[in-house]
């Protein structure tokens, strides 16, 4: 079966620095990916190779079988979903336009566009599969960030994307809220069977109950990679994060915390 995404071996430097060095990672469909490491390990320029907006500087990447620099990347990225809490939206929109926004690939409602009835239909469904049918009529400035955090995996998924990309969708939300959009994001396991995802983050703790895959990165190199529960480890994580901590795993989620250390008096 063709990997949903691939890349294969790709660097990339910046100003004379490396900052991705020679990694490489196939995900398929339905798998659940997160990609682990401390800030500034090379995360968000890794999901700029896998949203199809940043080519590496060797090695190649294929998205849905295409490799970029041979195909149009302006149609590839339809095929993919982009989660972004820090994205910028209209604030004038409804949650309905923003999430009708995820067809256009814009940041407002084009002017001279109306969507379709199937459009609407399909952007209730993703309203509703989120939670929010009751804020489909709010205006996204009144909106909490975990409800705008919803509203942007809605937004997301009515393209009918293969690949959903997460960029720390958890980012400012309290734990109820964060509670809240990972159930969402552990409910598309169900509605969405056949969508690839990956997920960023430096917190464990935001790793969804479905994870299936990780990839922990640190100074743009691989440190483990493979099926989450054999990959997220205490020697793993301690290695990414060049720090000892002791990793936890029950009921589908990940702890960390800090290696205890015995002070001893003499």
């Amino acid at each position: 079966m063709t990997p949903v995404l691939e890349l294969a071996d790709v660097t990339f430097r910046r100003d004379g620095k490396q900052i991705i060095d020679g990694i490489s990672l196939s995900v398929h469909a339905g798998e659940h990916w997160t990609l682990l490491g401390p800030n500034g390990a090379g995360k968000s320029t890794l999901l700029g190779f896998c949203a199809a907006v940043q080519f590496p500087s060797s090695g190649t990447v294929r998205i849905l079988g295409e490799q970029m620099g041979r195909v149009d990347l302006a149609r590839l990225r339809h095929s993919i979903g982009h989660v972004n809490p820090r994205h910028r939206l209209q604030y004038s929109l409804t949650v309905r336009e923003v999430v009708l926004t995820g067809i256009t690939a814009t940041i407002d409602i084009p002017m001279r566009w109306t969507p379709s009835a199937a459009e609407i239909a399909r952007a209730e469904a993703m309203i509703d599969a989120v939670g929010l049918t009751h804020k489909a009529t709010d205006g996204w400035a009144t909106l909490s960030q975990g409800e705008r955090g919803r509203t942007l995996i809605a937004r997301a998924l009515v393209a009918e994307p293969k690949l959903l990309l997460l960029d720390e969708p958890t980012t400012g939300l309290d734990v109820a809220a964060r509670e809240q959009l990972l159930e969402t994001l552990d409910s598309l396991d169900e509605t969405h069977p056949d969508v690839a995802s990956i997920l960023v983050t430096h917190h464990l703790e935001e790793l969804p109950t479905t994870t299936t895959h990780a990839l922990l990165i640190a100074e743009g190199r691989t440190v483990a990679a493979g099926p989450a529960r054999e990959t997220v480890t205490t020697d793993n994580v301690s290695a990414a994060f060049a720090h000892p901590v002791v990793v936890g795993y029950d009921e589908g989620r990940w702890t960390a915390r800090a290696k205890a250390t015995r002070i001893i008096d003499v």
